[in-house]
């Protein structure tokens, strides 16, 4: 697979719509506030941006509830402090319905086929409810993370969003630019909940519960 520079993509994309004198409505899946950060401090200044919250991946619960709170509470702080107005819809919890499709790849490796398929729900949910509610673009804050290939995240969406004629989707690499130090941050800004694992039971088993399982054989 060629490297394509998705933060110039994105660029690119915004030299279309730049100089009008509204700014297109984008439907944005934030994963967590840390994630939506610099973000949102990006693509604010070019779209009117409404988070879709769904994240029925994140395991257990409580976790799940933990960073919805917390991403509520960031936009509120992000929009007083930026004279911004970024919203949040929160689509319901469903981990049993969400996982249902990627119990066959329970032993596959973090960032393998069973991520990619994870990824590509959570464009959908974003294309899907962006389309249904005649927005101009839907997107990610998925390519901000240092630890995920956002090569292979835009290859999914190019495979997902023909799915949806009436939306564009809006290809990124947020973590380019300096965009991952900013999140560093705005972290300590904000004093932003940082979760240690990536958020599906999965990752939690692979790294919470393997370290814990490491700290009780020092312990003995």
């Amino acid at each position: 697979m060629d490297k394509i520079n998705y933060y110039n993509v994105s660029l690119e994309e915004i030299e279309k719509f730049k100089n009008l004198d509204k700014k297109p409505r984008l439907a944005l899946h934030a994963c967590c506030a840390p994630c939506s950060s610099h973000t949102l401090e990006f693509v604010t200044q070019f779209f009117d941006v409404t988070i879709v919250y769904e994240n029925s991946n994140i395991y257990p619960e409580k976790e799940f509830l933990i960073r919805r709170n917390e991403v509520e509470w960031f936009v509120g702080e992000f929009n007083k402090r930026n004279n911004r107005n970024v919203k949040v819809v929160f689509l319901p919890y469903d981990h049993e319905g969400y996982m249902a499709s990627l119990r066959h790849l329970a032993n596959d490796k973090e960032g393998g086929e069973r991520c990619k398929l994870c990824y590509a729900k959570h464009i959908e949910d974003a294309l899907k409810w962006g389309s249904e509610h005649g927005f101009e673009y839907a997107s990610t804050t998925l390519t901000i993370s240092r630890q995920k290939n956002s090569q292979v995240i835009n290859e999914v969406a190019k495979e997902v969003a023909p799915k949806y004629p009436n939306i564009k989707y809006f290809y990124s690499d947020f973590k380019k630019k300096g965009g991952q130090e900013r999140v560093q941050q705005l972290k300590k800004e904000y004093n932003l909940y940082q979760q240690k694992y990536c958020g599906c039971e999965y990752s939690y088993r692979d790294t919470v519960l393997q370290n814990n399982g490491q700290k009780e054989d020092q312990n003995h």
